[in-house]
Order: structure tokens, then sequence, then C-alpha cells
């Protein structure tokens, strides 16, 4: 009897034990001072795992054991809320909030971090100054660093797809936007706003960015000599007051690895200096021959705020690339896209590519009264590379008697290794004042550029085939001339570089001997220009109708023969005007429009081409554009719609088989573009865009490409992806994403050799992507697919010896916790 007394009594002491554990739910609501909803607020418990996020009608629950806690309620543009709670097994607690609207002053450039934790950004730089992205003339698409990560992604080209009139040229950073090609080897790449360049030839790993920015159309009057179908803007992650600390780890197909970490927070105990740390290590294969990537990504910010008018900023982006330069998969003569594989490059095994790029920024922002800032930024860009690689010379083998081997690609060696060094200095005053009822924001600036090719770059090139005494090349095979070139058994010319046998090409892969082969010294003339421009532009308000006038002044100066005796100081001027209204018919309802126009020099130094030949005319470009911006949903969604027309001369494009460039007439570019952001739930989140463009040629040299749609310039792209997170039930903690891309068929560089019906084109597509998360605690598990059901398709291309494959099906596995 004892026993059993004893036994019950221990019973009864652990299940009371674990009813004093046993969670309680908090409920309430979180609203503003006007008792409307803050759907999608955040309320978090201090020191612990315990969050979640109010519902559509502002309401929430929030699961804890019992004790004392320190409430967070956090919504964007609202003051945060702190509430010290104590609760209790013995009663359910309620507790309702009211927020008020943030009363701080808006930052004139981006200084601290973004805390906006969503696909959806309200605000933009982009403009010089800040600026609600409605009420922007002009388009605007962006990812943000969640939805990056929501999909996986780690190259800018693979983010940039996903919007609207954006889609790859190729594997470099070389993109299409709105019918035209903007590249990051022309130096109108924005980095924070200020002019720089990439490598072209690799995409380094993405995650110190905090998101991409692309404004549509020519965007010269703002940030000098770019391309008319827009500029793309990388906004990189900038400090926060208050700690976050994070590490992820992903494993994935074709011998994948990334190891990736964010660290920011007070570096001191006033929050007067604030730093941030982004570090990136990438060891990757790849579905195509030979390839593959080793990146090293250090990333370091830091923040100083003197006093509450004055900041400064310090950015370094450096980034360590070891890899082949992939040329893209050549086709047997025929041109039949699956000729060949499209696992199949023309490299051997010893060949490499090495890469050292960075970017140091440094900016301050100064407020001289409440309504005069001074703004003033420097970036120096600097950029290595040491290349070697076999590539395909853009003909095939021939026979004795001059018979083209259509299964035999011709091929030359280059060993190349060149500097670049480009500057950009950007001040500029921000006035905002009032004149009656007339509300002023006025940007007066100085703007100054240059990029320079220091001598000591230099190339060695390998190709041709072999005269009588294989002592020198001679470019090309002539039958009637045969005596003069060394032959084979056969009779047949030997090639300088042995030929790749499509038909045999792990014979071709191999480790070569090029000690056998005829090295000449290629041009790698060093280049300089600079630039200086002035700029004013007032954005005034009256009433529900906004203006734009702006105008640009650029003084553009080149160094022909630069380092040589017969240097010679070359120089071009442009009047660069941007006008624009925006009406805005409800609180949620812009209606925009806009005039710009464009302008860039194309020359040696612009093009950093050492093959591309030359001199060319500027480029000039102008844009008209139409369109509407909305927000739903209390601002949670946002939705665009733009329609345009662009003209340009002068435009540049490769010929085929070769590295150079020709110049054509005029082309015009025009269409509709559809944007949707945000979250439709607070745990369901969407982006979505579609594409309408008629790019073409209406002059040309050629009269065949006359009314040709541009190359690589798709008539429609659609992209979708939703993420929803299940925050209650069995399920919670779980999360679902699911998405596509589409893009339609594509032309390539116009072959005059062929009829217009004969060009070579690549198919449409659309890829199925979906993802699976996870979250308990701080720890997240995901999981991404890629190209769901193994898609064939082609990113790019610019002709049959270089075309650019799609991944297959993909999978990459994700292990994160932050702490």
């Amino acid at each position: 009897m004892l026993k059993l007394l004893t036994t019950s009594l221990f019973c009864l002491l652990i299940f009371k034990s674990a009813l004093s554990q046993q969670a309680i739910v908090l409920k309430g609501s979180v609203k503003d001072l006007d008792n409307l909803p803050l759907p999608g607020a955040t309320i978090t418990a201090e020191g612990t795992n315990y969050s979640t996020t109010a519902d559509r009608d502002g309401q929430y629950q929030l699961k804890v054991k019992p004790g004392n806690y320190t409430l967070h309620f956090s919504f964007i543009g609202f003051n945060s809320t702190v509430k010290n709670i104590s609760t209790s097994s013995s009663n359910l607690s309620e507790l309702n909030v009211r927020m008020q609207p943030s009363l701080s002053s808006l930052q004139q450039v981006e200084v601290m971090g973004r805390k906006e934790q969503s696909y959806k950004t309200t605000r933009s730089f982009i403009g010089k100054a800040e600026t609600d992205i409605k009420d922007i003339p002009q388009s605007v698409s962006y990812a943000s660093k969640e939805f990056i990560a929501d999909r996986g992604l780690m190259r800018v080209g693979d983010i940039v797809r996903n919007l609207s009139g954006v889609t790859q040229a190729s594997f470099y950073d070389d993109l299409t936007i709105r019918g035209f090609r903007v590249n990051g080897q022309t130096n109108t790449q924005l980095i924070n706003g200020l002019r720089t360049s990439t490598g072209f030839w690799k995409q380094p790993l993405a995650n110190y960015l905090e998101r991409v920015e692309v404004l549509k159309g020519p965007s010269s009057a703002l940030f000098g000599n770019a391309s008319p179908g827009g500029v793309v803007n990388r906004v990189t992650k900038k400090p926060l007051d208050e700690t976050r600390r994070s590490v992820n780890f992903s494993l994935g197909s074709f011998n994948t690895f990334r190891g990736l970490a964010d660290f920011t927070g007070p570096a001191s105990k006033d929050s007067s200096l604030l730093y941030r740390l982004n570090l990136g290590y990438e060891n990757a294969g790849s579905f195509r021959d030979l390839m593959f990537d080793k990146n090293i990504v250090i990333a370091p910010s830091l923040t100083f705020l003197p006093t509450d008018k004055t900041s400064i900023n310090f950015d370094l982006v450096y980034n360590d690339s070891k890899s082949r330069l992939d040329r893209g998969q050549t086709l047997f003569g025929s041109s039949e896209l699956n000729s060949t594989p499209q696992s199949l490059s023309l490299n051997t095994a010893n060949d490499y590519m090495n890469e050292l790029t960075y970017n140091v920024t440094i900016s301050i922002n100064h407020k001289i009264t409440d309504i005069l800032s001074l703004n003033a930024a420097y970036i120096k860009t600097g950029y290595e590379e040491d290349l070697y690689e076999h590539r395909t010379s853009g003909t095939y083998g021939v026979d004795k008697n001059g018979v083209i081997m259509e299964n035999m690609a011709g091929m030359m060696i280059i060993s190349r290794k060149r500097k670049r060094y480009i500057d950009n200095m950007s001040g500029y005053l921000n006035y905002k004042p009032k004149t009656g009822t007339i509300k002023h924001n006025i940007v007066v600036g100085y703007d100054f550029g240059s990029e320079k090719l220091p001598v000591g770059s230099s190339q060695m090139t390998a190709g041709g085939y072999l005269n009588k005494t294989r002592d020198s090349v001679i470019t090309r095979y002539v039958a009637k001339d045969s005596l003069k070139y060394a032959r084979d058994k056969n009779g047949a010319p030997i090639p300088n570089v042995p030929h790749f046998n499509l038909s045999d090409p792990l014979g071709s892969q191999k480790m070569i001997d090029d000690s056998k082969s005829v090295f000449t010294k290629g041009d790698v003339a060093p280049t300089y220009y600079y630039l200086n421009a002035g700029y004013v532009q007032n954005q005034f308000t009256i009433g529900k109708l906004q203006a734009l006038l702006g105008i640009r002044y650029e003084y553009y100066t080149d160094f022909a023969n630069y380092k040589l005796t017969n240097e010679k100081k070359t120089h071009s001027e442009a009047w660069l005007p941007r006008l624009g209204l925006v009406y805005s018919i409800t609180p949620n309802i812009n209606l925009y429009g806009s005039y710009v126009e464009g302008y860039n020099p194309q020359t040696a130094a612009t093009i950093a081409n050492p093959e591309a030949g030359g001199p060319f005319d500027p480029l000039k470009s102008n844009m008209k554009e139409l369109g509407a911006k909305t927000s739903w949903f209390r601002d949670l969604l946002t939705l665009t719609v733009a329609a345009y027309e662009i003209r340009q001369t002068g435009a540049l494009y490769n010929i085929t088989g070769s590295n150079e460039l020709r110049q054509i007439g005029d082309e015009k570019s025009k269409g509709i573009e559809i944007d949707v952001i945000g979250r439709i739930l607070p745990n369901w989140s969407v982006m979505g865009s579609y594409s309408y463009n008629e790019a073409i040629i209406v002059e040309s040299s050629n009269p065949g490409e006359i009314g040709l749609q541009k190359p690589n310039a798709p008539k429609n792209t659609a992209n979708f992806w939703s993420k929803y997170n299940f925050t209650s039930g069995l399920l919670k903690g779980f999360g679902i994403g699911a998405g596509f891309n589409y893009v339609d068929k594509r032309n390539l560089n116009y072959d005059s050799s062929l009829s217009p019906e004969n060009q070579l084109t690549i198919p449409q597509f659309t890829l199925f992507n979906a993802a699976a998360y996870y979250n308990v605690g701080k720890l997240q598990l995901q999981l991404n697919a890629s190209n769901i059901g193994n898609k064939k398709h082609w990113v790019g291309g610019y002709d049959y010896f270089r075309i650019f494959p799609g991944t297959p099906e993909s999978y990459l596995f994700s292990i994160g916790y932050s702490f």
C-alpha cells in the first residue's frame, strides 16, 4: 500500500511539473494610432526563439512558457514598441499594442542597412537622393536579399532574369535589358549608385548584396554614359544598429560547396560605430566539361555616426576567383543546336583563369540644415586578369583541297595578363525648400570618372597554320598556295594549334604540349579616359502632381594612342535632359510619364575589348515611357505597369566567329512590362513579372537584318515565384516555394552568309523551380530544386561557335543558423 501511495505521489508531482511547463498562448492585436491593423508586424521575445507575425487583421498568437519576457513589436515605418510582461499557466494573457509612425527624418544616402525583411523595398537611392520608388518617373525593378536567399541564387545574372525585360545573353556578366545589351565590361555598372565595372567573364558571389536594382531606360542624365536599356545597380549590405549574426552552408549538384557568413551590429557602446562583415567561399564544379569555380569574397563595411547630422561609410568588396573561361558550346558546321552535347567545351586541362577584383568605397553625408545636406562618395575599382585558354578560332579546319571539315573546330591559344583601374567621385547638394505650396527636392552635383588600362598589359596568341619551315604562321589556308604550308602525310595543312575533334572531344580535351605552337604578340594597348560632368535636377510637388526637370552636361576626354609618341587627346560632350511627371490619383495609385536621353562614347577604353576593332561613333539614344505604380494590402504588395519606346543609333555587334565588333545604324525597341512584388498575406510572399518587347534593327549595312528582332532579345518573358510559410498547426515552421521562368525564342548575331529565315536561333523555354524550408528556433533547413523536369535550353549565344547552354535539373541543400 505504501509503495502504491509513493508511486502515485511521484506521478502526481511529475504531472504537476509538466503542467507548470505547459506552453500558454499570448494573444492580442497590433494596430496604428487610427486603429487600423498592421499585418505582418513582428513580435519577438527578447533572448528567446519565440516569435510570430500579425495576420491580415493585425491579430497575433505567441506561444511561450510561463515567465517574464520583454516583447518587441516592429513594423516598417513605425517606431518599435517594447512591452515587459509576466505570464503564468493559470491565465490566458492578452496584449493589444498601438504603434506610432516613425517621425525620424529620411536618410539622404544609403547609410544604414535595410531592416525590411521581405521581397518588397519601399525606397531607393538610385535617383541620387532617397525617393519612394512609386515617385520615380521611370520603371525600377529589383530583387531583395530575401528573394535571393529564398531562391538560393548566387549570381547577378540568375537574379535579374526574374525581373521584367531582363534576360541573360551569355554565361558572363552580359545581359539584355529591353532589347539592348548591358554588360560588366563597359563601365556603366553601378555599386551603390557609383560607376564601376566587373571582370565580365565571371560573375562573383552575390552574398554581400542587399538588393539588385535595374533602372530601366537611358540613365545618362544621372550616371553618365550608359546603355539605353537600363543600368544595373548592386546595393551592398550596410551595418545595422542591432546585432545579427548568421552562417550558412550549402551542398548541391555538380559538386557544389558553399559557405557564407554575415555579421553586423554596433562596434561601440554608444552605437556611433557600426560594422558589417560578409564572407563567402565557393568550390563548385559544373555540368560543363572541365569547368569549375573557386571564389573567396570578403566584404567588410563600417558606418561612423559622430553626430546625428553626420555619417561616414567605408565599404570593401574583395573577390578572388580561380576558374576556367567558358566560351560556350561549339556546334558542327550544320549549325544544328543538338549536333554536339551541351556539356561540350573546347578547353584543355592546362587552361586557367585567375581574377582578382576589389571595390573600395568611402562616402560621407552631412546634414547642414533641416532642408540642406551634402553628400560625397568615392569608389576605386581594381581588376587583375591572368588568363590562359584554348578556344575556338571561329573557323573550321580544312583538308588539302581547302574543303571545310565540319567536325574539326579551328583552335587558338590566348595567354593574357592585364589590369584595369576605375575611379568615380560623386558629390552633390540635396536641397528641400518650400515656396508657398510647392515642395522642392533639388539635387545639384558634380561627377568625375576615369578608367585606365596601364602599361604592362600584354597578350600572346597562337593560331592559324604553320608555314613550310614551321617558324611562322599563315592565318588561313589557301589551296592554290599549298606549297607555302607545312603539311601532314595526307597533304593537309598543319594547324599551329591542333584542331578540336568534335567527334572525339575526350581526345582533344587532354593536356596539350603548347611549346610546339608559334606565338605572336597580341595588342592590349594601354588606354585612359576621364570625364567631368555637372548636373541639376528638381522634383517639385504641387498637390498631387510631381514634376521632374533635370539636365546633365558631360565632357569626355579620351587619349588616343595612349603612352605612345603620337598620343593625342580627343574630346566629346553632350547635354542630357531628363523630364518626368508623377500624378497621385489616390494614395496608392501613381501615374507617371518620362522622357530621357542617353549618350555613350565607344572608344578602346570604354569597350575594354582588345580585339574589338574600331574606332566607333558614340551611342545616342532617347526613351519615352508611360506607366502606373500602385500598392495594395496596406502597402504590402506593389504592382507596376510600364509602356515605353527607345531609339538608339550606333550599336555594336559581334562579327560571326570573331571577337571583333561592327557598328550598325538605328534600332527601335518598344514594349510593355508588368512587375508585382510583396506580400498577399503576412506569411505569403510573391514576385512576378511579364514583358513584351519588340526590338528591331531599323538601319544597317546588312540589308537582310533590317526588321529582324535584335540578337538575344526575346519578345516575351514571364517569371513568377511564390513562397508560403505555415505559422500554426502541425506544419508550423515549414514553408514551400514554387515558380517558373519563361523566355521566348531568340535570334543570335546576324550571319550575312545565311538568309534571314535560316539565321541561328535558340528556342523558347519554361523552367519550373521549387523550394522547401523548415525553421526550428534559429536553425533553418532549405532545399532548392531548379529546372525541375530537366528542360534542355540555352540562356544566350553569339554565333554557332559560342552558344551558352542552360543548367540542367539541379538541387541545393542549405543549412543556416542565426545567433
